[in-house]
């Protein structure tokens, strides 16, 4: 089992900036890849960016150049820098991490961008 727990959702105005880390516990060994999701009200669930265990990343084209996903592995923390925010970046955002068998999310953490 995996948890994931995010933090650093928050009321931002546009073009400002916001940092969301994801910690994980429990068998952390066993996660490969980790990644970021949103949910805007009434809208399915998106990828954001995803980042392998071996560091490659892939983002929504929505957000190329804007956000940058990172890991810290040692500390089994997932970050999302998020700049330049708009206000239809907002959403729900949610922490995932893959293993070979399970597929875990966190609670989710709210983001909301005013005009």
């Amino acid at each position: 089992q995996v948890q994931l727990v995010e933090s650093g959702g928050n009321l931002v105005q546009a073009g400002g900036s916001l940092r969301l880390s994801c910690v994980a516990s429990g068998s952390t060994f066993r996660i490969n890849a980790m990644g970021w999701y949103r949910q805007a009200p009434g809208k399915q669930r998106d990828l954001v960016a995803r980042i392998s265990s071996g560091g490659y990343t892939n983002y929504a084209d929505s957000v190329k150049g804007r956000f940058t996903i990172s890991r810290d592995v040692p500390k089994n923390t997932l970050f999302l820098q998020m700049n330049s925010l708009k206000p239809e970046d907002t959403a729900v955002y949610y922490c995932n991490a893959d293993t070979v068998y399970d597929s875990y999310w966190g609670q989710g953490t709210q983001v909301t961008v005013s005009s």
